[in-house]
């Protein structure tokens, strides 16, 4: 069905305009007599042996949906009948923010890939919680967390407690989001030294609760060895529960897209097939030098056989989003029937 869809979508609508067409659709679709049944009958599957605990928590499968895409805590419903394992709302802010100005997502058709400057355009922290309240699916959800762009650097700190804090009853596991190239200079804050406070201080927080939650760090794909190598000892140092690998690139380089295409669209991160070596080798690295901390790989992931070669590199779940965009969600069922073949 939606082999016959992305045509058109991609045709005749905006990316921002074909996502809220497509998941409008599926909401209608879910809302029909039999339509629950007959989506889940096409992409739903479920098998024990796909059951995965990590770090402390059990998920169905090892697939779960990207941020970005249900930047609100809108879709949960909707897509656990899509056969995910987990879903991972944001990036969230204290405060609502309109993002970039649009145009801000941009296909390649060519690479598969995307190109989004969004700017963490969300509700706002608030916001999303009434929904999270209202949620009818146990599916576990992630919440991924950022800081309002208004918000100075050095003020960071606060923005992030304040997700912190309203989310802790409402999701399974946090994500600490510093390596967007669409807020400025949030990337300055993947340095050792902010992220060494900001994460000690979010992670002093979580062990004063009564059951700490999960907290992981996501990370960009253009890290230095350097800085690798910092995120490992700050990793250890903290004791934190996991890894992202990775966000978006702001690399253009080995592109099939003509250069003044590109050229035209500007800054954002490229996501989709052209960053798949790059976060694999990142996800390769940290593997090597954590052999036991828990990752979840994303980047490039549109086949069930990209989805084995993060798990082989040493993933523990992934997750996918511009893959969606191109392949449809029946790309979920088919990475989980080939999961259950290297089992």
């Amino acid at each position: 069905m939606y082999k016959i869809l992305k045509p058109l979508l991609f045709f005749l609508y905006s990316p921002e305009k074909a996502h809220r067409i497509t998941t409008s659709l599926l909401h209608f679709l879910l809302k029909l007599p039999f339509g629950k049944s007959l989506i889940r009958s096409m992409f739903h599957f479920e098998d024990h042996r796909l059951e995965r605990e990590v770090f402390g928590l059990r998920f169905k499968n090892p697939v779960g949906l990207a941020a970005g895409f249900d930047k609100n805590a809108e879709l949960i419903d909707d897509f656990s009948n899509l056969g995910f394992g987990f879903i991972e709302i944001g990036t969230l802010t204290p405060k609502g923010q309109p993002g970039n100005p649009q145009p801000r997502l941009f296909r390649l058709p060519q690479d598969e890939a995307l190109i989004n400057r969004m700017g963490f355009n969300n509700d706002g922290v608030d916001e999303a919680i009434e929904r999270l309240k209202n949620r009818k699916s146990d599916i576990l959800v992630g919440g991924n967390i950022g800081k309002n762009k208004i918000t100075p650097n050095e003020n960071a700190l606060e923005d992030y407690l304040i997700c912190f804090e309203k989310l802790f009853d409402y999701v399974d596991y946090f994500v600490v989001n510093v390596s967007s190239p669409n807020t400025p200079g949030l990337r300055e804050l993947q340095e050792k030294e902010p992220l060494l406070k900001l994460l000690k201080a979010l992670q002093d927080e979580n062990n004063k609760k009564e059951t700490a939650k999960p907290l992981l760090l996501k990370i960009a794909p253009d890290l230095s060895e350097s800085q690798l190598d910092d995120i490992i000892s700050i990793t250890k140092e903290l004791d934190l529960d996991g890894l992202i690998i990775s966000n978006t690139t702001i690399d253009r380089s080995g592109l099939s897209t003509k250069v003044e295409s590109v050229e035209a669209i500007g800054a954002g991160g490229l996501s989709g097939k052209p960053v798949f070596e790059k976060s694999n080798n990142v996800l390769k690295y940290i593997r090597r030098h954590l052999p036991h901390v828990h990752i979840i790989a994303v980047g490039g992931i549109h086949s069930a056989q990209d989805a084995v070669e993060k798990i082989q590199a040493g993933a523990n779940l992934v997750q996918i989003y511009t893959g969606l965009v191109y392949e449809g969600p029946a790309l979920i069922k088919k990475i989980n029937k080939e999961l259950l073949k290297h089992v």
